[in-house]
């Protein structure tokens, strides 16, 4: 028996916005799984900005997706065949499967789902990659202290909302930054002291008039002008987790660095980036973290999942980057 599937393989690397040509969606045949192996049907897929970058052809902290390969990501899904001693028909999953609507696995980076936990939704998000991201770059790297000020960006998003739930739960002062009127008033929703709109301009003033004190730690997922910013309104001893620069991705040639970074000296603060992989071996310490405050009526996950199947990918993906998420971002397979 085979299983037809259909996928998205990237087809040639994109100079700036991804477009339709980087795309080729083409349906395949999967055969039954062999000894050792199990077939999932992937449910949901996990859209994450991080994508972008896995399709440059550059050094980096992962080998980037090659031309004709599926397009990685990460995935949930059910187990429909196997012949593997650990994994059940019917058993929820996870991994970074692909997108792709069935998915042949060994089992090597998949994980069983508790769904008594939570649904697979956040499985993909607040207890996911983005869940994992926000908590080691506030905890380890942000080093965030109770009575701290805490600026972030793409507080809207997957991993800045979870950074601004964290951070009010240790009794940090929140400050949250996102584009529009409606995801400001969520920022509050979620418990932000002081929520910035970053299409009013003006950044600089903005997180002054918002940290007058300074900010001790800035949780940066977006780079240019808003790392500016943070940069010109730091606290002594302040601390820059760099997490992502979404503001440059598509950019076709490289962004001017921030020409405020003497302020590190002045104000004796340290930027530092990080990979949320190099934390593997602790995941379970941040899902139990997290889990207990949802338990505790301390954090709401959230997601915004978009409809439109493996052919709908190369739409959906632009949406991270048009902003249409509040949330983590996802797509049903």
């Amino acid at each position: 028996m085979s299983w037809s599937s259909q996928e998205a393989r990237l087809a040639e690397r994109p100079t700036g916005r991804p477009d339709a040509s980087t795309w080729d969606i083409t349906t395949v045949e999967v055969p039954d799984p062999e000894p050792g192996q199990f077939l999932v049907k992937v449910d949901l897929i996990s859209l994450d900005p991080a994508m972008r970058g896995w399709l440059n052809d550059v050094r980096s902290y992962i080998p980037p997706v090659g031309v004709g390969e599926v397009m990685r990501a990460f995935t949930s899904g059910e187990v429909v065949a196997s012949q593997h001693p650990d994994f059940a028909v019917g058993d929820a999953v996870s991994g970074v499967l692909g997108v792709r609507e069935y998915a042949l696995s060994d089992g090597k980076g998949v994980t069983k789902l508790d769904l008594d936990v939570a649904p697979a939704a956040t499985w993909l998000g607040a207890l996911g990659m983005p869940g994992m991201t926000a908590y080691f770059g506030l905890e380890d790297v942000g080093r965030a202290q109770p009575g701290e000020t805490v600026l972030v960006s793409a507080a809207a998003g997957a991993v800045g909302s979870t950074v601004v739930q964290l951070a009010k739960a240790k009794g940090c002062r929140v400050i949250g930054v996102a584009g529009g009127p409606e995801k400001v008033a969520w920022l509050r929703e979620l418990g932000c002291d002081e929520a910035i709109d970053r299409r009013e301009g003006n950044l600089v003033r903005q997180v002054r008039r918002a940290a007058p004190d300074g900010v001790d730690v800035y949780f940066d997922n977006v780079g240019g002008e808003l790392l500016d910013a943070a940069l010109a309104n730091l606290a002594r001893g302040a601390r820059i987790a760099i997490c992502g620069a979404i503001a440059s991705y598509n950019e076709e040639s490289l962004p001017p660095g921030p020409s405020r970074y003497m302020s590190l000296l002045v104000f004796r603060a340290t930027m530092q980036g990080f990979v949320v992989f190099d934390y593997e071996d602790r995941y379970p310490e941040a899902v139990a973290a997290i889990a207990r405050l949802v338990d505790q009526g301390q954090f709401v996950a959230t997601e915004t999942t978009l409809v439109g199947g493996v052919a709908g990918f190369p739409e959906a993906l632009l949406g991270l980057f048009d902003g249409v998420n509040t949330g983590k971002l996802l797509l049903q397979a």
